[in-house]
């Protein structure tokens, strides 16, 4: 068994102009969260590291790049949970919040509790001593943009499902075969206020446990958690079937199912893993045994030392 994490920045049409920077992005992150597994840390670390690198990139739907709501306003969803005790922690609809994903962590670690939300979640937070920082400091011109232009264009909820860019989410598997995910997201162009997709929900966006697997997903929301996403996929390999195929049917069945898009990456407590997807693109990277795995179109898998620049 060899240690992974295996990291997502969204699935969903990746313009080529941003190509470069969805590359850079996940290979940084997955950089990231391979040097606490190589240091002796936890697949847990490794994942929360791994996807709070990716929300400090303005790139991602997540954090400091989060698509807008209706009112133009950030509100964010995360989770992480732990495959070793089932422990799990969520946040959804959090304002002014850098990092989602370390106050789900908190949830986790220092709450009875598995999901809190809203102005709970903020005030959660202020009791933590997790600093608030300026609205204005989430968002960036590229997601104002796209909000304008959609507001103009219309605001179909289906139409948007590709705007979806950017959630970021991760996976990881310990030096003791402990697994992990985290994901976290921005939500859906234009939602309404108060709207929770499936990043938070357990099974839905995640879900880990040491006897079969871990997953984070990303894709349109409301597809994800009709079908469990997470959990469909790990139920797949309880009965048999790799990462990779296990992967493969789930994503299918979202689609002919309920015609939702999206994608996955998963991991087994061995150390396989997988990064699929339905849509057009999805930026992904793995590191595992000193290599770093990378792509971004259907079929790519480009490699490279993980002492190496890109």
């Amino acid at each position: 068994m060899f240690p992974v994490v295996v990291v997502h920045g969204g699935a969903a049409k990746v313009p080529k102009e941003r190509s470069e920077k969805f590359m850079l992005g996940v290979c940084s992150s997955a950089r990231t969260g391979y040097a606490v597994l190589r240091g002796g840390g936890s697949s847990m670390d490794a994942v929360v590291e791994a996807v709070n690198h990716m929300e400090n990139d303005p790139t991602f739907n997540a954090g400091c790049g989060s698509m807008l709501n209706i009112k133009g306003e950030v509100e964010m969803d995360a989770i992480v949970m732990d495959g070793k005790t089932l422990a799990s922690g969520a946040v959804s609809a959090v304002r002014n919040i850098a990092n989602p994903i370390q106050l789900a962590r908190l949830v986790m670690d220092k709450t009875s509790h598995t999901f809190l939300t809203a102005e709970g979640a903020n005030q959660f937070a202020r009791s933590m001593g997790v600093p608030e920082v300026p609205p204005e400091s989430l968002i960036t011109e590229h997601s104002r943009m796209r909000w304008i232009n959609k507001l103009a264009a219309g605001t179909n909820p289906v139409e948007c499902q590709m705007d979806k860019m950017g959630t970021v989410g991760a996976v990881a598997v310990d030096s003791e075969g402990n697994v992990a995910c985290a994901t976290s997201t921005g939500g859906m162009l234009i939602k309404m206020e108060g709207r929770v997709g499936d990043t938070p929900c357990i099974g839905s966006g995640g879900y880990a446990d040491n006897q079969v697997g871990a997953v984070s997903a990303t894709g349109y929301g409301e597809a994800i958690m009709k079908v469990t996403l997470a959990r469909l996929i790990l139920f797949h390999m309880e009965q048999g079937q790799s990462v990779e195929a296990a992967s493969d049917l789930g994503l299918a069945y979202m689609e002919s199912r309920v015609g939702g898009l999206g994608g996955v990456v998963t991991v087994d407590p061995q150390g396989h893993w997988a990064a699929r997807f339905s849509t057009s693109n999805m930026s992904w990277a793995a590191a595992q045994k000193d290599t770093l795995h990378y792509g971004l179109h259907p079929g790519e898998d480009l490699t490279q030392s993980i002492e190496d620049p890109l």
